[in-house]
């Protein structure tokens, strides 16, 4: 990493750049975290410089005091840095202390007494209703083997049609499915149960799954497979749904995941109320589901700028 000319004591500039070579060949920190970390601490070093009154040495580091550290954060947040960056400004600072204390050159503690940021919760990013229909059609056709297209199919219609998590899905056995059912008992987060109304089109997917797998599908074992047999894992749907956004020029957003918040946003856009979507997804809170109105709200106040004649 190339190094850019700061203002601190040498002995200071040579730890720091000690310990970022230490994260890039220790740890192996990704190349955008370690521009990142590099960026915060140089912004911190030249902080100190103006709060200090000088090139900022070991031995400031070492008797630094939380309010310190509050004066910077508040600077960085006068200069615009949201609670994301605020967040990750301090981390930054706090892997360096602990570098140097490791070292026996400074106390970290100060760092520590600090609360990180208060995150703003992101909003779920669901897919609009024919992303998801699209996602589910178009991994069966680019399949080259029938079986794996319908059983890929199958898995990705039970998250949109059922609003499950993929754990649940892969989870499932063909006794949970048993002939002409309607309903999907499932064991959540928790081992807390609750019933899930089976879409004919989701029964459908999966039945068609089941008269192509190749392999025998015992009553109590899992219901999907991996290509030689074993338990489908999670990976290999996640992978085949990052082919099949980058087909379909969906966004990174686009995740198996995503089908579940689609589920519950599509329902709450034709009329669910929020007790129910609760009971479906298998929240334990209210509020959890709750986010789901902030998803609606910000669909809907999108639409309007675009359509409306005074927006």
């Amino acid at each position: 990493m190339t190094e850019i000319l700061i203002i601190a004591a040498p002995d200071l500039i040579a730890e720091r750049q000690a310990w970022l070579a230490s994260l890039a060949g220790e740890r192996r920190l990704a190349r955008l975290t370690l521009e990142a970390y590099e960026r915060d601490t140089r912004q911190f070093l030249q902080f100190l410089t103006g709060h200090l009154g000088g090139p900022a040495r070991i031995e400031d580091i070492h008797t630094l005091r939380p309010a310190d550290l509050r004066a910077f954060l508040a600077a960085r947040r006068r200069d615009g840095a949201g609670a994301r960056s605020l967040g990750r400004h301090l981390a930054g600072i706090r892997s360096l202390l602990r570098f140097l204390e490791r070292k026996g050159l400074v106390n970290a503690a100060g760092a520590g007494a600090i609360r990180s940021p208060k995150q703003p919760k992101s909003l779920p990013k669901p897919l609009l209703p024919e992303q998801a229909i699209g996602l589910i059609e178009t991994g069966a056709a680019l399949q080259e083997e029938a079986w794996i297209g319908t059983r890929d199919a199958a898995v990705l219609s039970l998250l949109y049609g059922c609003g499950l998590r993929i754990s649940e899905a892969l989870g499932l056995t063909p006794d949970d499915l048993p002939e002409e059912t309607t309903m999907l008992r499932i064991t959540g987060k928790g081992g807390k149960t609750r019933l899930v109304p089976l879409l004919p089109v989701v029964l459908q997917a999966v039945r068609q799954y089941q008269s192509l797998c190749p392999f025998p599908l015992a009553a109590d074992q899992p219901l999907f497979r991996g290509a030689r047999g074993g338990p489908l894992q999670p990976a290999i749907i996640q992978q085949q749904v990052r082919r099949l956004r980058g087909a379909l020029g969906l966004p990174d957003t686009a995740t198996p995941h995503a089908l579940r918040h689609s589920f519950a946003t599509h329902l709450l856009s034709g009329g669910g109320d929020l007790r129910t979507i609760q009971e479906l997804l298998g929240h334990a809170s209210l509020s959890t589901t709750q986010v789901y109105t902030g998803v609606d709200s910000a669909r809907l106040l999108d639409i309007y700028d675009r359509a409306h004649p005074r927006a």
